[in-house]
């Protein structure tokens, strides 16, 4: 099924800005849909947003305004714009590619990249 690398994680302080990549490796199959998740202790995974092969993006409430999700074709790349951070934002961000197959849909899941975001 390939492999899902995140990367761009780090600590930045309030209102400053990261940029989150999620590049698919070895996924032979088509992507329909690529979506940003993250987790922390004690707080249920999140949907962060996701965008389709149509460019079609969504957003979570929380991060509406704020973030913005984009995709780079020639890259192979999806990239989470985070603009804005507060200390609530900080948490594992995963990446999940949905890929589409002869029996259905398939999601891929990577390591995920830590952020952490100081008052």
């Amino acid at each position: 099924q390939g492999q899902v690398v995140e990367s761009g994680g780090g600590s930045v302080q309030t209102g400053e800005s990261l940029t989150l990549s999620c590049a698919p490796s070895g996924v032979t199959h088509r992507i329909t849909e690529v979506a940003w998740y993250r987790a922390t202790i004690g707080k249920p995974r999140e949907l962060v947003a996701s965008i389709t092969s149509e460019d079609m993006s969504n957003y979570s409430d929380s991060v509406k305004g704020r973030f913005s999700i984009s995709r780079d074709v020639t890259k192979n790349s999806t990239y989470l714009l985070m603009n804005n951070l507060r200390p609530d934002d900080s948490a594992i961000y995963y990446c999940k590619i949905r890929i589409v197959y002869f029996a259905g849909t398939r999601g891929l899941w990577g390591q995920g990249t830590e952020v952490t975001v100081g008052a």
